[in-house]
């Protein structure tokens, strides 16, 4: 029977994830404790103790680590692997979780390794601050304790209990997945919305279920985490501007896996080079000094973009070109030579046909093409139109060959 699993170091904490437990049972809904301790005897017998989950530690056993560092990051592997099992065997229906900083560097990793959808709930003294790195591209929802986690008391009652109220509802009405339509992702940015608009209307009246992701980098894992889960059938990744963060230091990077997702899952894959014109920083004063006296264009108060040089380009080219040379499986790239983004035109702020050039001729230069792996030019701009319904011929037609 499918449970909520209520996870706590319990050596410290056990007293308040009872406290969880219990009002989660209250709601009708069955909960099993488990302890990730690694020092003390919980001051409450887990249902499922933290020996059984050292276990599954493939590597070391994390109750054998003297240094407490050591423990808690072989302890959190543990999870992840404990927390995978439990959930592909039909037993986990979701998962809450309590604790400080310790606790919630290790228990949030497990949280994100389970598929998009299952429910998560963390209550933790760091939900007040920066979340990204408990959180990243998951669902995981973040519930500030305001309190320590350190006792049941006036304050702390009510937040506990609130969290245990929302993760049984999570789980006695959730909804399943619907699969009846081939789902796609595709990446936007603002500068690219035109073009992803007309790819993602052509798509549903064909009867596709279209999932639009900011490519901000984190919209960019989200994406190819659904695609790693088997959600995603099929990519139209128009707006790959990521890759520029990635390798200057813009604020909105990818991260070094960027690709590998796709390629591996070896879906139907149309791509582009969207807005990698720009590299992201936050407020005009925030740019690197490194930076000075390069064309900014700012977006917002909040918002500074940067405009790339040829040099930044052919790094972008051979960056996608490593990746996109191990692909096995049908792939397309589509070059729109007459600009990537709404302020790369005529008369646009980043219009610059020479920086744009050393991308296109990289790519065209490094990556491998083959009857498999196919690179076309067009003399587009990445909204015309035009552009749009080729991404979308060149989708199908891919589509097609696979079947």
């Amino acid at each position: 029977m499918s449970r909520v699993y209520a996870v706590a170091t319990m050596d410290t904490k056990g007293t308040e994830i009872a406290f969880v437990a219990e009002r989660i049972r209250a709601c009708g809904v069955e909960v099993v404790t488990v302890d990730v301790g690694t020092r003390g005897a919980a001051v409450v017998v887990p249902d499922i103790s933290r020996e059984q989950v050292a276990a599954c530690c493939s590597t070391s056993n994390p109750l054998r680590k003297t240094d407490r560092g050591e423990a808690v990051t072989a302890m959190s592997a543990a999870l992840v692997e404990f927390l995978k099992a439990e959930q592909a065997a039909g037993r986990l229906a979701g998962v809450i979780g309590i604790g400080g900083g310790g606790g919630t560097a290790l228990i949030t990793p497990a949280m994100r390794a389970l598929p998009v959808g299952v429910p998560k709930v963390m209550v933790s003294t760091m939900a007040s601050g920066n979340v990204g790195p408990y959180v990243d591209c998951s669902d995981l929802t973040m519930m500030y304790s305001v309190v320590d986690v350190a006792g049941i008391n006036s304050v702390s009652r009510r937040v506990f209990a609130n969290a245990a109220h929302a993760i049984a509802g999570m789980v006695t009405c959730s909804l399943p997945i619907l699969t009846e339509k081939p789902t796609l992702g595709m990446t936007m940015f603002g500068v690219t919305t035109p073009c992803v608009d007309a790819v993602r209307k052509a798509l549903e009246a064909r009867g596709y279920d279209c999932l639009v992701f900011h490519a901000t980098g984190s919209g960019d894992r989200a994406m190819e985490n659904l695609v790693r889960s088997g959600l995603i059938q099929g990519v139209i990744d128009v707006t790959t501007t990521a890759v520029a963060d990635e390798v200057l230091g813009g604020v909105l990077a990818c991260g070094p896996n960027r690709f590998d997702a796709i390629l591996d899952a070896g879906v139907p894959y149309v791509l582009s080079v969207g807005a990698l014109d720009m590299v992201n920083f936050g407020a005009k004063e925030t740019v690197p000094s490194e930076f000075s006296g390069r064309k900014l264009h700012v977006h917002n108060a909040q918002v500074t973009l940067m405009r790339t040089t040829p040099d930044e380009n052919r790094q972008f080219g051979r960056w996608i070109a490593d990746k996109l040379n191990r692909s096995t499986s049908p792939l397309t790239l589509l070059i729109p030579e007459l600009g990537v983004s709404t302020i790369d035109a005529v008369g646009q702020p980043f219009h610059d046909p020479d920086a744009d050039a050393a991308l296109f001729d990289e790519l065209d230069r490094v990556v491998q093409q083959s009857p498999q792996r196919k690179l076309k030019r067009l003399p587009l701009h990445i909204n015309d139109p035009a552009f749009a319904a080729a991404l979308v011929e060149e989708f199908l037609s891919l589509t097609s060959s696979m079947i």
